[in-house]
């Protein structure tokens, strides 16, 4: 597992978008994703009907990339990584209780275990700029 600096690590903790690339038969998908920085891991809700779902169980490899764009300043951490999905147990209503905690779209439209899964992406490689 690649462990994150003390820098990076404020940094994935301060925001609360990025975006995941997954594929599918070569065919990209990136879309926005809400996250959360736990535990040296990048949580990230999904649904099971959605393209990234389906792409990871075909493809089980991933890139996520969080980022804060401001001309001369760009700030990003870069990660590439395989996915658990977890859909129950101790470890999901850990991040579920993190979800709700943070996000009001989580408090507004609750799901239960087995009702729609979270990627818990473990980094294999990682990359960063502009941190301070």
């Amino acid at each position: 597992m690649i462990e994150f600096t003390k820098i990076e690590e404020k940094f994935l903790q301060s925001i609360e978008e990025a975006r995941i690339a997954t594929s599918h038969t070569d065919i990209p998908h990136v879309k926005p994703v809400s996250f959360v920085y736990h535990k040296g891991s990048i949580f990230i809700a999904t649904d099971y009907h959605t393209r990234t779902f389906k792409n990871l169980k075909v493809n089980p490899i991933t890139a996520v990339t969080i980022d804060i764009y401001e001309s001369g300043k760009h700030r990003a951490v870069c990660i590439q990584g395989k996915p658990i999905i977890l859909e129950d147990g101790k470890e999901f209503l850990e991040i579920y209780k993190i979800f709700e905690e943070k996000f009001a779209w989580v408090r507004n439209d609750p799901w239960k275990e087995n009702e729609a899964p979270f990627l818990k992406i473990i980094a294999t490689s990682k990359t960063s700029w502009g941190l301070k």
